[in-house]
This record gives C-alpha cells, sequence and structure tokens, in this order.
C-alpha cells in the first residue's frame, strides 16, 4: 500500500532541504514556475536564506518516503483582522505524483497549521492559466470582491 505522509520541513535535516531544493527546482522548470530550472547561484543560497526568514514554513509530501510535493508558506498580518495569515507562496506536486491527492494533503496540511497557530485566513495566488485553479475551489478558496489582480515590481 502506498504511504503519503505530510511532515514540516526540520532545515537541519538534509532530506528535508535536497526535498525542498529538489520538488522547488522541478516547478521551476514548469511552465507555471520560471520555464526553467532555478539559477545556480540561487539553489546554492536558497536554503540559508529561508533559515534568516523567520516567518517562512514548508511542508512536504512524502510519498512512500519519496518527496512527492512541497507548499512553501510565509506568515503574513491581517490588520482588518488584527490577526496573522499564511500566505502559500508556492505549492507543487512532481509530475509523476499528481491526481493521488497530495495537493489537496498538502493544502489541508497548511489549514490545520492556519488554525492551530490562530490564524484568520490563507491567501494564495494563481495564474489565470493554472490547471490548479480547480484544486483551489474544490478546497474552498474563492475569488474576492472586489476582483484583485496580484502585482509585482521587481527590484
Amino acid at each position: 500500500m502506498k504511504e503519503l505522509n505530510i511532515i514540516e520541513a526540520d532545515l537541519s535535516n538534509e532530506k528535508h532541504t535536497d526535498a525542498i531544493l529538489h520538488v522547488t527546482n522541478e516547478y521551476a522548470k514548469h511552465p507555471m514556475g520560471l520555464g526553467k530550472p532555478l539559477p545556480e547561484d540561487i539553489r546554492e543560497k536558497l536554503i540559508d536564506e529561508i533559515q534568516n526568514f523567520p516567518v517562512w514554513f514548508s511542508l512536504i509530501a512524502f510519498y512512500d518516503d519519496q518527496p512527492a510535493g512541497i507548499v512553501n508558506c510565509v506568515y503574513s498580518f491581517s490588520t482588518f483582522n488584527a490577526a496573522k495569515v499564511i500566505n502559500v507562496h508556492d505549492l507543487a506536486v512532481l509530475k509523476n505524483f499528481r491526481s493521488k491527492g497530495i495537493g489537496e494533503a498538502l493544502l489541508a496540511a497548511v489549514e490545520k497549521k492556519a488554525k492551530e497557530t490562530n490564524c484568520c485566513k490563507i491567501t494564495l495566488e494563481v495564474r489565470a492559466d493554472n490547471r490548479a485553479k480547480n484544486l483551489y475551489e474544490r478546497m474552498n478558496f474563492e475569488y474576492g470582491e472586489p476582483k484583485m489582480f496580484f502585482m509585482s515590481k521587481y527590484l
């Protein structure tokens, strides 16, 4: 029987850091990511930079002890609710592990953590052409009113 385990990443555990780097790099290669691998200089410093970012956490999905997916999140704050918010920055499931409920399990684990840490909501951004929109809608994420756009200015 296939076994799925969702665990919070321990950045002192090489198996966890290797999984974060591997899945994040595979996600970066996909058209929904960068469309190319992470640059080598980013791969070399990613874990160190995450360790220095106290509001970050990652949950890793291991399927039969193989890294299958991750969700990278950051805590934010809602002034309108005077409470913490979790923002899902990346949700990625490796191609060979899709359609096994891993994305749903990762989001359910984020929701559990949000409730345990007294967050008022979970946020995420999704591209209009990303098939993961269906997953987010099944997991009761909604489009807000008024309709918002995610904008970026890279420095």
